[in-house]
């Protein structure tokens, strides 16, 4: 653990020097914990989180159990949500589907945006024929929406969880890569990265040790946005029969599934619904939030 040091100075006088990375850090923290709308999405974000990690453990039946006997069932006290068309227990399902909806949300995310930093760098940094090539591809990309544009790469790998993961992803690329590029050039300009540039540090270094560290406040904020983003194109996917395949639990496939029952069991689709908009909306308020608390003007 870093402990406060303490430094002489040339009046004579010890001055005591903390980490400024626990100071930061304590900073951005108390900057959140003002914000009442960043602090529920954290916790909604936080117990969805810890909920598929334990599902095994907190789950009250098997989601793949078949039981016809209780097809349909309303929710009751044996079974909370109800049960399916198959007489599967919702809750549990729901349990388990959050690991594939936030697997995929955040694993596609986080690809996304490492391709998409290492093209917005690269970009932002050398420019020229370099920065031209990327933005137009770049700019190609983004005139597609989203779903389509991710529909189109499922249609050619064929559907499952693997191809909708490099499929959100793919689609994420331009976007951090914009967002980064527009973040270097700012960097670059700077007084400190001609002197490191005059001193003879490499490109490598200067990207990773200087550039990188100083852009990475837009990345982390883009990427909680995104996970929300990509977990609505997943369960999009999976509604439309080109996402995780049954019998595997997943918010958008159960949605599917129970649209042929909506005015029998409407609780088929109702709690499936109601957990994707719960958690997309956390992750965008707690998205905002960090937008906010590492604002530098807000400083």
């Amino acid at each position: 653990m870093n402990q406060p040091t303490i430094q002489p100075t040339t009046t004579g006088v010890p001055v005591k020097v903390t980490n400024s990375k626990a100071v930061r850090w304590l900073a951005l923290y108390k900057k959140l914990a003002k914000n009442k709308a960043a602090m529920v999405g954290a916790f909604i974000v936080l117990i969805f989180i810890v909920l598929a990690i334990l599902a095994p453990w907190v789950a009250p039946h098997d989601p793949l159990d078949i039981q016809m006997a209780k097809k349909l069932q309303t929710p009751s006290a044996e079974h909370w949500f109800g049960t399916d068309d198959k007489g599967r227990d919702i809750l549990s399902r729901i349990l388990y589907g959050a690991r594939i909806s936030l697997t995929v949300g955040i694993v596609s995310t986080v690809i996304g945006a490492i391709v998409g930093v290492f093209l917005g760098i690269v970009a932002g940094f050398y420019g020229r024929w370099i920065d031209s090539l990327i933005m137009r591809i770049c700019d190609v990309l983004l005139a597609f929406p989203g779903i389509l544009l991710a529909l189109a790469i499922v249609s050619v790998l064929g559907p499952s969880t693997f191809n909708v993961i490099l499929a959100v992803a793919f689609f994420a690329v331009p976007t951090f890569a914009r967002i980064v590029r527009g973040s270097t050039l700012s960097v670059k300009k700077l007084e400190y990265i001609d002197a490191i540039r005059a001193m003879g540090s490499s490109d490598g270094r200067i990207i990773f040790k200087h550039i990188l560290p100083n852009i990475v406040s837009p990345i982390i904020v883009q990427a909680t946005l995104y996970i929300a983003s990509a977990i609505i194109i997943a369960s999009a996917l999976s509604f439309l029969g080109m996402g995780t395949q049954p019998p595997t639990p997943e918010w958008g496939m159960m949605l599917s599934q129970g649209r042929s029952y909506v005015a029998q069991a409407p609780h088929l689709t109702l709690f499936p619904g109601l957990v994707i908009l719960v958690v997309v909306i956390g992750f965008n308020l707690f998205g905002d939030g960090l937008r906010d608390a590492l604002d530098p003007k807000s400083k």
